[in-house]
């Protein structure tokens, strides 16, 4: 008897894209994120969450991370296997030295830096990774909470 191996029909999906230092790149990079996303057919509440979480990223980049002459990354990567998908969310830029910080962690960020917390509740996960030679890659991980 002949017996072939299940073929899983889904695949890895990957997205990277650079993007001048700039308010109008970091509203860029939540629309190219958003549209991206709705081609792959992720679920709704993924993709506004998502959504939110690329905004707040790439406006830290921009903000805090910006250096003259220099770019910065948004990286997209979903994993529909195994169950439940995940969506890794990876904005990258030049300035290593300035690592994001939360309202909670810092008192001197009493009017701002609420971005991060709102990032914290989206994501199931969140952390900050070293980028050489120079930068830093925050990344936040969701998780799909219903199934595609």
């Amino acid at each position: 008897m002949n017996h072939t191996a299940p073929q899983l029909t889904s695949s890895t999906r990957t997205f990277r894209q650079q993007l001048a230092s700039s308010r109008r790149s970091a509203r860029l990079a939540r629309l190219l994120a958003v549209t991206e996303l709705h081609t792959w057919v992720l679920p709704p509440d993924l993709t506004e969450r998502a959504e939110l979480v690329v905004a707040e990223l790439a406006a830290n980049a921009v903000l805090h991370g910006r250096v003259p002459g220099r770019n910065f990354e948004l990286a997209l990567t979903y994993t529909p296997l195994p169950h439940p998908g995940r969506l890794l969310i990876e904005v990258s830029d030049a300035r290593g030295d300035r690592l994001p910080r939360t309202a909670g962690e810092d008192p001197d960020l009493s009017t701002g830096g609420r971005g991060l917390t709102l990032v914290a509740l989206l994501a199931d996960h969140w952390e900050t990774v070293p980028r050489p030679p120079g930068g830093k890659t925050v990344r936040a991980e969701l998780a799909t909470r219903s199934g595609i």
